[in-house]
């Protein structure tokens, strides 16, 4: 390949940096400066901090299945869309493997929602 192929790809990266660059100096000679006390301190939700155990508090299983179901699909497309790109070229082969991989996957979805993980409750 060319390498003046990669001379506008390089010239975006640059003309990008550049306005990142000029956005944050802009921003910092030309913005206000009014701090106060509550400017200053760390952000937080609002919600007064609760003391925590030492070793930390239990998180709900929620958080796990919600986890859990995010890698599931996103798995499953990264899988599916390059057999979905040359199924043609893989054959029956590329269908059973899909087949099977797709039992898998739904082994996973099904304790997912078993174990109530798609309720919103």
């Amino acid at each position: 390949m060319n390498a003046d192929a990669y001379v506008p790809i390089l010239i975006l990266g640059a003309i990008a940096v550049a306005f990142a660059v000029f956005s944050v100096f802009v921003a910092s000679a030309v913005g206000p400066r009014r701090y106060n006390r509550a400017k200053l301190e760390a952000y937080e939700c609002g919600v007064a901090p609760t003391p925590q155990r030492p070793g930390g508090g239990r998180f709900p299983v929620k958080f796990y299945l919600t986890a859990m179901l995010f890698i599931i699909f996103d798995i499953e497309i990264v899988f599916l869309y390059p057999w979905a790109v040359h199924y043609e070229a893989l054959g029956v082969f590329g269908l059973l493997a899909m087949g099977l991989f797709i039992v898998n996957v739904s082994v996973a979805y099904a304790y997912e929602w078993r174990r109530g993980g798609l309720s919103w409750e």
